[in-house]
């Protein structure tokens, strides 16, 4: 019997050190695009009150979890019986995630005309104010888009293994999308309070630590508005990489017409195209329509 216990701890321990070495390949894989999650959901999660940020947070976290949860064996039964499906997929969320893309870089845009044409840095009047729920909302439907696109990286990278190893590499690595993520999320969007904290504590001491901390405090604090700035800019250039990506990646067309340049030019491209096409049809198309 103890034999016997002790032959199963083993095959337990031999399955995952395979999985920690499958798990590794997979995160590589998926490298890029967990870089280009951060800075999405990093824009998708500033902007709100500083005493609601962390609750906000956590609540596109426990969205994103729910995400995991639902695309994890959806992809598995559709790797196994519909594979095909896959692409199709993959496009329709390229396609949302350019759309929110280029209706960011529209918005912007926009903006720019209208205080060159007004001398002031009012919005337009098309900007829409969302409310804290809707851009959780917004937040989750983005996190599941880019969820999809994680998952089925992951899961392309363990394909001919068993579906014990597939279910826990992937499960490690929706793990890692999310905690990792938002937790690197929270950090950042918290430099301020920690800045704050660095300045009072150096109150209270003396000597050079004093005037260090306060140097450190005080560059946290003024270099958040400018960091929250370059993650709105860096999130949405990654919405478009993200999206014309899985067009140039799935589409031989795209991927020949494109082939001259470089990958994430291409991608870039690729995204603005689509989303430019699809803001047509949602945004212009029915204006014209009515005219």
């Amino acid at each position: 019997m103890p034999s016997g216990i002790f032959a199963i701890l083993d095959d337990i321990a031999m399955l995952l050190d395979d999985a920690s070495a499958m798990s590794k390949i997979a995160a590589k894989k998926t490298a890029g695009i967990l870089g280009d999650d951060l800075a999405v959901n990093a824009e998708k999660a500033t902007g709100f009150q500083a005493s609601r940020e962390l609750p906000v947070i956590w609540a596109i976290t426990k969205g994103s979890l729910l995400n995991k949860i639902i695309i994890l064996p959806a992809a598995l039964l559709l790797s196994t019986y519909m594979d095909w499906l896959i692409v199709p997929i993959l496009l329709l969320g390229g396609a949302y995630l350019c759309f929110e893309g280029a209706e960011k870089m529209y918005e912007w845009l926009a903006h720019r005309f209208a205080k060159n044409a007004h001398g002031d840095a009012s919005h337009p009047s098309s900007t829409k104010k969302l409310s804290e729920k809707e851009k959780i909302r917004s937040a989750v439907r983005t996190d599941f888009i880019l969820s999809i696109e994680i998952i089925v990286i992951a899961l392309e990278s363990v394909m001919d293994q068993q579906l014990v190893m597939q279910l826990l590499v992937v499960s490690f690595i929706a793990l890692l999308a999310t905690v990792g993520v938002y937790g690197l999320v929270a950090l950042l969007v918290k430099l301020d309070d920690m800045g704050f904290y660095l300045v009072q504590y150096a109150q209270s001491i003396t000597g050079l630590l004093s005037t260090l901390l306060t140097k450190v405090g005080k560059l946290l604090i003024a270099s958040l508005p400018k960091l929250i700035r370059l993650l709105e800019f860096v999130g949405t250039i990654a919405m478009l990489l993200v999206g014309g990506g899985m067009y140039v990646h799935n589409i031989a067309v795209v991927h020949a017409g494109l082939h001259f340049m470089p990958t994430m030019l291409a991608s870039l491209v690729a995204g603005l195209v689509v989303g430019s096409v699809v803001l047509f049809i949602l945004h212009f198309a029915p204006k014209i329509k009515k005219k």
